[in-house]
């Protein structure tokens, strides 16, 4: 049976132009929130395999460390670079780049049969997700342009990036456990391709600038790049090296150089990554650190916690990913409580008082004992850091950009994203090194007991942990209060 269809109306017949199109804006949403997802996930997901792939290709504790530190490296390092290359080669392109690095890279990282090959992929993922997450964001400020529209969908976008960070160990150990720990990289294989092809016919094609891709700082990205990651290969070489060795001088000595080098590059080039004019100003300067100290110590607890759990209370990697749950509502809900006071308080005090609470959960946290138990030792420690980490991270971005110009609001937020994942690195490389350190000596004088060997290492680390954030709070002190104002520079 047919039915009759009505003719066709066209601008010759009305004598009006033709509506304009109306942009897939549900599905533009899609894409960019499960993309964050995607990313986000990556950061904490692997945590809780880390045993298994110890096992599989059997890694060091150097090596357990490169499997986040590689990622982590890749994403900060080149950040502010894949922030600038979707500004200047167009949205549609750079999210389309990131896409295929990022899920091509997961598919070499599920297949790799040695700890250097994935180490290796790893970095490739950390790039690919340097240029995707920029993307991302980029894309929904430019397609919802409408206040409340992009309130709401900036709303969905932070709600998902908290739900990978908040969820990547339990999906990590749920697919651990389950089907494999290769299945926490392939699981990104079919979502990147879907969202591939879900880019390509829905995704506007904006243009970019002309001769954008000579714009882009690529000595200034490679620069820092690399200084950071020969900075955190000098630490943990320190874990089979004395500190004298030629080994672990020439690799910190190389990081100073390129270092160096990245800020002599900076104060050159006509568009610099990072221009030196905004680190002088005291606010953004205070609130970097502090972001790179908050990293410093959350990015370590769940590596060092998830090692605790499987390795000393003998936890399956499914027990060891929900054991992280109840952090993961702490951080919800103190990101949401934060939400709530800002207005009235500032960010000042929130800051402050986020980091005395982690404070008080690492040195609690560092007493863990090899015939402990989690709801004794863990639980409640964890949550209060938690606690103390979710009231800050949204404090730390309104500080850093207060008496910012609108026009360097994004190059200051980005700066205090690079700072995080920055201090989680370094932060990382510092206080696993710690522990290996203390774990060797105590083996040492008990070779049979390496329970103890490795708590007492972990709760090392976990207190120089609260130093950290006992720092980070002190360091808050030094921001403007809530009426103090201060005009860009």
């Amino acid at each position: 049976m047919t039915t009759a269809s009505a003719p066709s109306v066209t601008s010759a017949d009305t004598g009006h132009p033709p509506a304009p199109k109306r942009l897939p804006t549900t599905a533009i949403l899609v894409i960019a929130c499960a993309a964050q997802f995607m990313v986000i996930l990556d950061v904490s997901i692997v945590n809780v395999a880390l045993p298994s792939m110890r096992d599989t290709l059997h890694l060091t504790p150097a090596g357990q460390q490169w499997i986040v530190n590689a990622y982590t490296l890749g994403f900060a390092g080149l950040l502010l670079l894949g922030g600038r290359a979707a500004d200047l080669v167009g949205t549609k392109k750079a999210l389309l780049t990131g896409l295929g690095v990022f899920t091509l890279a997961s598919l070499v990282c599920g297949v790799a049969s040695s700890g250097g090959a994935l180490v290796a992929a790893r970095a490739a993922q950390g790039v690919g997700g340097a240029v995707l997450a920029p993307a991302t964001l980029t894309l929904i400020m430019t397609t919802f342009t409408e206040p409340k529209a992009r309130t709401r969908a900036m709303g969905a976008w932070s709600a998902v990036m908290a739900a990978g960070g908040a969820t990547g160990a339990v999906i990590g150990g749920i697919l651990t456990q389950y089907a494999g720990w290769r299945w926490v990289f392939f699981v990104n294989v079919p979502l990147g391709v879907a969202l591939i092809a879900a880019a390509i016919a829905y995704v506007p094609a904006a243009a970019g600038i002309r001769g954008g891709l000579r714009r882009l700082d690529i000595p200034g990205a490679v620069s820092v790049t690399a200084g950071l990651t020969a900075l955190v290969y000098g630490i943990i070489s320190t874990e089979s090296h004395d500190w004298s060795a030629p080994e672990v001088w020439a690799s910190l000595g190389g990081a100073v150089l390129l270092l160096a080098a990245f800020v002599l590059i900076e104060s050159k080039v006509a568009h610099p990554l990072v221009p030196l004019a905004i680190l002088r100003r005291r606010t953004l300067a205070t609130s970097n650190l502090v972001v790179l100290l908050m990293g410093a110590a959350m990015f370590s607890m769940w590596f060092l916690l998830s090692l605790y759990h499987q390795q000393v209370l003998g936890f399956s990697a499914i027990q060891a990913g929900l054991s992280f749950l109840p952090g993961s509502f702490s951080v919800i809900v103190g990101a949401q409580l934060a939400t709530r006071l800002i207005g009235r308080v500032g960010p000042r005090p929130l800051l402050v008082g986020g980091m005395l609470l982690s404070t008080a959960g690492f040195a609690w946290l560092s007493f863990i004992g090899a015939h402990g138990s989690y709801a004794t030792d863990v639980l409640v420690p964890l949550m209060l850091c938690a606690l103390g980490m979710g009231l800050s991270m949204m404090p730390a971005t309104v500080a850093a950009t207060t008496g910012t110009a609108r026009a360097e609001a994004g190059l200051a937020s980005g700066l205090v994203n690079t700072s995080r994942q920055v201090g989680g690195a370094i932060g990382l490389a510092v206080l696993a090194t710690i522990a290996s350190h203390l774990t060797a000596s105590h083996l040492a004088s008990h070779p049979h007991d390496t329970a103890a060997a490795l708590t007492a290492g972990y709760g090392r680390a976990l207190l120089v942990a609260a130093a950290f954030t006992a720092c980070a709070a002190v360091g808050s002190l030094l921001l403007p209060g809530r009426q103090e104002r201060h005009p860009a520079a």
